[in-house]
């Protein structure tokens, strides 16, 4: 990788990623923004990677990624969000998001993501236990599959438990729970759980 534009309002943040990515690709040549504005501006440059966050001044979080995409088409970008939308996560993948990145990411995981998402791939934040796993673009397609991981928290929302219960039934992150549930929910092809509940159970998947 030789160039990545890091987005975040918050400096610390941005010193954060900007280390990370740096110890990770020590050549890459590294740009930042501090709002949407600015990284939209700075994305027409067509860096090799964009990480941005999720929650910046200048435009509400879809709007404002909405832009980044059209800066920068065919530049994958990695979301940073502590957001527990799964509607909206679902929305902002199937719009082109290569992945999501948990704001309490160390290093290592940073790094394994931009390379996941430079190879071609999409990153989700997965439990220790799990393999990587990039949902499908076209899952309406698709025959509809889930992991394991994500067939046991689709069987959990549908008995009504809330994400905090899920991640400690499975000794889990909320933000790895919001992540399986998301590719589920994209897999499925629908934006609730009480569709997904329904869809699952009607192709005998839980």
């Amino acid at each position: 990788m030789k160039s990545c534009l890091i987005c975040d309002d918050h400096a610390m943040m941005r010193d954060a990623l900007a280390g990370a990515v740096q110890q990770a690709f020590p050549e890459a040549n590294l740009t930042e923004a501090h709002d949407f504005p600015s990284a939209w501006i700075a994305a027409r440059a067509r860096p090799d990677l964009i990480v941005c966050d999720l929650v910046m001044p200048g435009a509400d979080p879809e709007a404002g990624i909405a832009g980044v995409l059209a800066a920068a088409p065919g530049t994958p970008i990695l979301v940073v969000t502590g957001n527990d939308d799964d509607a909206l996560l679902l929305r902002l993948m199937q719009a082109g998001v290569a992945g999501f990145l948990p704001k309490s990411a160390r290093s290592r995981v940073i790094a394994s993501a931009i390379t996941m998402i430079l190879a071609g791939g999409r990153f989700l934040p997965m439990g220790r236990r799990d393999p990587p796993e990039a949902p499908s673009k076209r899952a309406d397609v698709a025959p509809m599959r889930l992991t394991p991981r994500q067939t046991d928290i689709m069987r959990a929302m549908a008995l009504g438990q809330t994400n905090k219960e899920i991640a400690k039934a499975f000794d889990l992150s909320p933000a790895t729970v919001k992540a399986h549930a998301t590719a589920a929910f994209l897999a499925l092809g629908v934006t609730t759980r009480t569709e997904a509940a329904f869809k699952a159970r009607e192709a005998g998947l839980i």
